[in-house]
């Protein structure tokens, strides 16, 4: 199969001046600069209101602090770093998918191996946890909670005592430094 060529024209090299002689091309009408102008500004305003969107929407992250992070991650202030809790589904590293959970709330009930949290407005959540993950804790303790679900079971991956508030890691500002177990 064969591409079909443009005419070869040896005296006239793309991007070079006209040739003497030829007319130059006319130059862009006052109404096709307004048009291109405007087709500019949409194109910017879209481009805005796509990173608004997406900046406002509840984005997460998997990391040992929760979702949140530190001030300008993801959430930042305000954003996820103030969820009482919340459910999303990341990768597992092997091709698959994996539920998670994250809760900030008071420990109500407390085992070597279930931890029952209760958020603030009334949602509370029982994880299996390891007896790593409940040294040096006790009913009542502030905690973020992030675990993975499968079926019924909620397995807390990190515990960490203390309230994440806006713009803080978890326990910042509680006296208290962050606990992660795991």
């Amino acid at each position: 199969m064969t591409t079909p060529q443009a005419p070869s024209t040896p005296d006239r090299t793309w991007g070079a001046a006209p040739a003497p002689g030829t007319p130059p091309r006319p130059a862009w009408s006052p109404g096709k600069k307004i048009a291109a102008g405007a087709v500019a500004v949409a194109i910017v305003a879209g481009g805005g209101a796509a990173i608004w969107a997406a900046s406002s929407s509840s984005a997460s992250t998997d990391s040992a602090t929760g979702p949140g992070g530190m001030t300008g991650g993801p959430g930042g202030a305000g954003g996820l770093a103030s969820a009482l809790h919340g459910e999303y589904v990341s990768s597992d590293g092997n091709g698959g998918y994996v539920t998670k959970i994250t809760q900030t709330g008071e420990v109500t009930a407390l085992s070597a191996t279930s931890l029952t949290a209760k958020s603030e407005d009334g949602f509370s959540k029982t994880y299996t946890i390891t007896s790593d993950q409940a040294t040096g804790l006790a009913t009542g303790d502030t905690v973020t909670v992030v675990a993975t679900e499968s079926g019924d079971t909620a397995t807390a991956t990190s515990v960490t005592d203390g309230a994440s508030g806006p713009g803080r890691l978890p326990g910042g500002g509680q006296g208290t430094p962050p606990t992660q177990t795991g």
